[in-house]
């Protein structure tokens, strides 16, 4: 297969570019959040000072206001702030009482305040006016009946409210400016926490790069804890790539040095015209046969282990092959027994060529019974298949010979002698394991097989 070039490898777009997204998104939320929230109170605090002041206008007002023996009213003392005095200085105070002339203050000249007498204010009532064109006002008001006089007496303070839309602009003002400060730097700390962040990333491909271009086949520069198990896992999948490089070597090294031998006798029978040509063919292709296949099981079995980790149910496994064994042998009894829901690691079609090639022997050299139990022992880690027969057996001094490709102690039954090798082969790249021991109950061969569990 081509391999698909870096820059045509499908991706789902830049780590930093989501951070820094994230960030400015967050970032923005929270000033925007925290902008209108002190905006408020800050102009909210403004506003109460600058209506205290009104409010205290309005008190020296009403604590200096008496009624004359005309009736009317006026201030026994004048008020302290010198704007009450200029014409259109922008500060105002009125006093208004029903059948009374009202009673301005000189800064009002020649207009007067529209005071909103159509209801009682026990207590000061402050409001926006825009009564005086181009001139927004401020004002307080308030009603109260003085001692001596049965007159309802509006008391009103007006302020021009430049001066707190100005206060209130230079506090927006610094606001936005302090806020935008704040998110520029908030923005370049994101940027820099990315880039040092993300640093030992661009350290793993770096560390890659220096590992294809030096020939090393590991990772080993320290790297944060948060990235290490990134390494460690990439470490070991570099050594299970580089075993499984080494299998394939010593397999097709292995392959190759057990055919040269049968290729040497068919090539020097057939330079010397020997008059057995035909059987020493036919006798060599048989061994190069067993070689070949023996080899494509085991190079099966290395490439499903490659391709994750796998999980199968024993008992299913030893299901299929005994409905395919019994139709060979159907004078042979099999029994089966022990766990039904016992998995283990390793790939189906490999777990039936094992318990196939086990539970086959076990018909064909065995008496008439065969008994295969599941997961007797119980071990936390493993998982045992016990394959047992009542027939001879295998003598101890033999059970290590037997194992190697081509063994057979009886020559009398048709087979190749790789039904152990293999099992053993495969089990061993699953990392289990084959143990020959003599059958308590029936006598004969006991297999027991140990695979780990899934």
């Amino acid at each position: 297969m081509t391999p698909v070039p870096p820059s045509r490898i499908a991706h789902t777009g830049s780590l930093s570019r989501r951070i820094l997204l994230i960030s400015a998104v967050w970032i923005g939320v929270l000033l925007l959040g925290g902008g209108i929230a002190l905006d408020r109170t800050l102009t909210n605090l403004v506003t109460r000072n600058f209506d205290a002041q009104l409010s205290n206008l309005l008190n020296g007002m009403i604590a200096s206001a008496e009624v004359g023996p005309d009736g009317e009213v006026f201030l026994n003392r004048p008020l302290g702030d010198q704007r009450l005095l200029e014409p259109n200085s922008g500060l105002y105070w009125q006093i208004r009482g029903d059948g009374h002339d009202d009673f301005p203050s000189r800064s009002l000249w020649d207009r007067t305040l529209n005071v909103r007498a159509n209801h009682l204010d026990k207590d000061a009532h402050i409001y926006d006016s825009n009564q005086f064109p181009g001139e927004p006002l401020r004002v307080i008001e308030r009603s109260i009946r003085l001692p001596g006089s049965d007159t309802l007496w509006w008391f009103s303070v007006a302020e021009r409210r430049a001066e707190l839309d100005d206060q209130i602009g230079r506090v927006r003002r610094i606001l936005v400016r302090s806020f935008a400060v704040l998110g520029l730097g908030l923005l370049i700390m994101a940027m820099l926490q990315t880039w040092l962040g993300l640093g030992p990333l661009r350290g793993v491909r770096l560390a890659i790069q220096k590992m294809r271009s030096s020939g090393a086949n590991r990772v080993t520069e320290p790297l944060p804890l948060e990235v290490q198990p990134l390494v460690e896992e990439l470490n070991g999948l570099l050594a299970h790539t580089e075993r499984q490089a080494e299998e394939a070597r010593t397999h097709a090294g292995n392959l190759a040095h057990a055919l040269k031998t049968p290729l040497t006798v068919v090539m020097n029978a057939a330079t010397a015209k020997a008059p057995d040509l035909a059987d020493t063919v036919i006798r060599e292709a048989a061994v190069m046969r067993r070689q070949v296949d023996h080899h494509l099981a085991r190079a099966r079995a290395v490439g499903r282990r490659g391709a994750g980790q796998a999980r199968s149910n024993v008992a299913e496994s030893v299901e299929a092959v005994l409905r395919a064994v019994t139709v060979l042998y159907d004078q042979t009894r099999f029994d089966l027994d022990g766990k039904r829901d016992a998995l283990v690691a390793i790939e189906r079609q490999d777990l039936d060529e094992i318990l196939g090639n086990l539970i086959e022997n076990a018909a064909k050299y065995g008496g008439g019974s065969v008994f295969v139990t599941i997961d007797p022992t119980e071990e936390r880690d493993w998982c045992e298949v016990w394959v047992e027969d009542d027939g001879m057996g295998i003598p101890a001094a033999e059970r290590t010979r037997i194992f190697d490709r081509g063994a057979r102690l009886d020559t009398s039954k048709p087979g190749t002698g790789l039904g152990l090798a293999i099992v053993r082969d495969v089990a061993e790249i699953y990392g289990g394991s084959v143990l020959l021991e003599e059958s308590e109950d029936l006598g004969g061969l006991l297999v027991k097989l140990r695979l780990p569990r899934a």
